[in-house]
């Protein structure tokens, strides 16, 4: 069976299935090579959906000894070839409407191709729309590529159906190919953002600062009673949040009672942060050697006898 966002994805196939059949239509009726283009992004679109199924079925895997922090990064691969892909649909859409500045061809039989081609962007909008909901709330960015580029299918349609109006209200056949090449551009800009968000995510990127501030408001209750914390580090890993950090309590403590603040700070972490895995390490405030490895390399390599 599948899980949610697997379902999400197979709603994103589906749709481009029956849009890449309108739209072809819709070009194969009226010539013109704005619908070409658009129809050539919904076959990128059904690929980009396949492949975001495919990740988004690794990512679900639990850990395992080889993995031992889970699969979720596998969403960060199919957004980063989602946004290549969208990339490569936009110069393809530069690549075949060139030709046509040069030499403009008339568009014909319209109404009909303009209706299965608005027809397409209403089911490309919808989809789009439900499966940017479903990202957000899971925290998929998968998921939220995928509605990116079904956004960037919309508003390619858009500006297609514009310059075709256009072109057929003015009579300046040259208006057709340009308003495509415009469109590619911006589609362009669209996958370059999806990649360079997918690149933070395998660089593990540290949280947004409006989680590490939830963070810091929970550990300044603590500070509050004498403890001190340093080396906070954090990562995202698809949905998943991964914090740790030094907890520094007073030496004369017993190891259970630093061991159930530590318990209790990964509990209220856990608990304002879903998705997220805390690790603390205990360690004495008087002691020196306690501030060593504050940074991610410890000053001190020395061991202690």
């Amino acid at each position: 069976m599948f899980n949610g966002k697997q379902r999400y994805a197979l709603l994103s196939i589906v749709a481009a299935c029956v849009t890449i059949g309108l739209k072809f239509g819709a070009y194969l009726l009226t010539g013109s090579i704005g619908l070409f283009s658009d129809a050539a992004e919904s076959v990128v679109n059904l690929i980009a959906a396949i492949m975001a199924l495919w990740m988004l079925t690794i990512a679900m895997r639990p850990p395992d000894h080889d993995h031992a922090f889970g699969h979720s990064k596998a969403e960060y691969f199919a957004s980063g070839l989602e946004g290549m892909l969208i990339m490569l649909a936009a110069g393809s859409i530069i690549w075949t409407a060139w030709p046509r500045v040069l030499n403009p061809t008339p568009i014909t039989r319209l109404d009909l191709g303009l209706g299965l081609s608005i027809f397409a962007t209403a089911i490309n909008g919808g989809v789009a729309w439900i499966i940017m909901r479903a990202g957000k709330r899971l925290r998929s960015i998968t998921l939220q590529a995928d509605a990116h580029h079904l956004f960037t299918d919309v508003w390619t349609t858009i500006g297609v159906i514009g310059g075709i109006l256009l072109t057929k209200l003015s009579g300046w056949l040259v208006l057709d190919p340009l308003i495509a090449i415009a469109v590619a551009l911006h589609i362009i800009w669209i996958g370059f953002r999806i990649l360079r968000e997918s690149g933070y995510g395998l660089l593990d990127s540290a949280l947004p600062d409006e989680d590490q501030a939830v963070i810091e408001d929970i550990l300044s209750r603590y500070r509050q009673r004498g403890l001190q914390f340093h080396a906070l580090r954090t990562r995202v890993a698809g949905p998943r949040r991964f914090i740790s950090l030094h907890v520094l309590v007073p030496g004369s403590w017993s190891v259970q009672k630093g061991h159930d603040v530590c318990e209790t700070i990964e509990l209220a972490i856990a608990a304002a942060l879903p998705d997220s895995h805390a690790i603390t390490h205990l360690e004495p405030l008087e002691d020196p050697a306690a501030w060593d490895d504050e940074g991610l390399d410890r000053v001190n390599h020395e061991p202690i006898s």
